[in-house]
């Protein structure tokens, strides 16, 4: 199951195909889909988890929990839009293409790839745009 929450007022678009994109990526990454929540928040909600939880002080676009068990991915991926916004500003890129980005980011943290190296980003980065060009909306 794929759940979409805000604690902000942002409604993500085509709730149906982007789900439905989310259960292709775990199927090709030959795992299960269990429960994934997306919460949609601000960079001080963001923040203020980033500090309690991970000891971090500095913003961020995403933070997953992950409880995933075996192949069954399962976790908490809280997403700041105003975030994902100001990194598309950045980047020259449409808001929706940052932002299934990032929603992907995280589903690919579960299937256990890591962004700390930068062979490990290079590795994420190319997974990321693989699956952002399979996207069919």
């Amino acid at each position: 199951m794929i759940v979409y929450s805000s604690i902000n007022t942002f409604k993500l678009e085509k709730e149906d195909q982007v789900s439905q994109w989310i259960r292709f990526v775990i199927q090709r990454e030959n795992r299960e889909l269990g429960e994934i929540n997306y919460i949609f928040c601000e960079d001080s909600y963001l923040l203020d988890i980033n500090i309690k939880e991970l000891r971090h002080n500095s913003l961020t676009d995403i933070i997953s929990f992950d409880y995933s068990v075996g192949d069954v991915i399962s976790g908490d991926i809280y997403i700041s839009t105003e975030r994902v916004e100001e990194n598309a500003m950045e980047l020259k890129n449409i808001f929706n293409d940052e932002l299934n980005r990032v929603i992907v980011h995280g589903v690919l943290h579960y299937c256990g790839y890591k962004d700390k190296t930068d062979e490990e980003k290079a590795v994420m980065r190319s997974k990321e745009d693989y699956y952002l060009s399979l996207r069919t909306f």
